[in-house]
């Protein structure tokens, strides 16, 4: 079995890959922060059905990813290949006692890195210091095994993130604290940014209070989902601006990919991309017809990822394999 596992913004994803099909569950990042090491790979194991013995290799994604540049073998990153855990997003320790608990496993592992500027990608996207995680990878590896070597991926869920691939290598990304919201987090505008200098919150409280929720009296996405389903005024505003805004992001990233030669798919992911009101928005605004993964697509890429190493792969998307299988 190939394993492969999507540190998301509320919950870790695992999807195991073998020959008898896919198996997946999920465990929230607040449960896993106060889970002991053993009790993760319990889990692990219980819910694949299979042994140690069975996992041939895991796939495994940490925060930004910003202190790597390629997939390296888990027991020989440091600091869990990141420069530093303060930056963007909400900390539970959940992502990282799982990381612990599969590196001290003694289970085969890869660290896959997120989008940077130390990165090979269009040295252009650089202006930023960083443009993705490394869970967009897995998602982008996905789209990949579709058959696809030219393609968008946008993921939509708490935040946005925008992804481009063009001759079968990530070419650029556009990150979610740059420009298109999400339902929770996004973008520092200009009362933002005179908040956090006035003291009344931090630069991280105003980008996970950014996003299209703060204009609507709902709690979350599902509260937000029920409402549009309910034809509710202000849930539809805000799913229509989550819809525009990503749109506007892929174009974008269309443009960098008309840099290469190429147009390329769009694919949506991510728990809000896969929603149908979406979905249809996204296509009327670019005048496409959007291919859709869904919110499991980072977990099984990463599994996928997993598998083509294994099986050889010296790199992924571009992005090179510093792993050896034993033999």
């Amino acid at each position: 079995m190939f394993v492969g596992i999507d540190h998301g913004t509320t919950a870790m994803r695992f999807v195991g890959i073998a020959d008898d099909g896919i198996k997946k569950f999920e465990l929230l990042r607040s449960d896993a922060a106060v889970m002991s090491e053993p009790e993760i790979i319990d889990l692990i194991l219980h819910n694949f059905d299979v042994d140690k013995s069975e996992i041939e290799l895991i796939a495994v994604t940490y925060s930004m990813g910003d202190g790597i540049t390629a997939i390296e073998n888990i027991n020989s990153v440091v600091a869990r290949g990141v420069k530093s855990i303060e930056g963007v997003g909400e900390k539970t320790g959940g992502g990282a006692r799982v990381f612990d608990a599969i590196k001290n496993s003694g289970l085969p592992a890869v660290l896959i890195p997120g989008i940077h500027a130390e990165g090979n990608t269009d040295p252009r996207m650089n202006v930023f210091s960083h443009s993705t995680s490394p869970e967009k990878i897995g998602i982008a590896y996905h789209a990949r095994c579709h058959g696809y070597n030219d393609f968008v991926v946008s993921d939509i869920s708490s935040n946005t993130v925008t992804v481009g691939v063009a001759n079968g290598n990530l070419v650029g990304a556009i990150d979610a604290c740059i420009f298109a919201p999400g339902v929770h987090h996004g973008p520092l505008d200009l009362q933002a940014i005179r908040d956090v200098d006035a003291g009344s919150c931090t630069a991280n409280e105003a980008f996970i209070h950014a996003g299209v929720l703060k204009h609507t009296s709902y709690a979350g996405r599902e509260e937000l989902l029920k409402g549009a389903a309910r034809g509710e005024e202000s849930a539809l505003l805000a799913l229509d601006t989550v819809a525009l805004f990503a749109a506007m992001e892929i174009a974008g990233i269309e443009i960098l990919l008309k840099d290469y030669g190429h147009k390329g798919e769009i694919f949506l992911a991510g728990s809000v991309g896969e929603v149908d009101y979406i979905v249809e928005k996204v296509n009327a605004h670019l005048d496409v017809n959007c291919h859709v993964l869904g919110k499991w697509s980072a977990a099984i890429g990463c599994a996928e990822i997993a598998r083509d190493i294994f099986g050889g792969a010296e790199d992924i998307l571009g992005i090179d394999v510093n792993f050896k299988r034993s033999a």
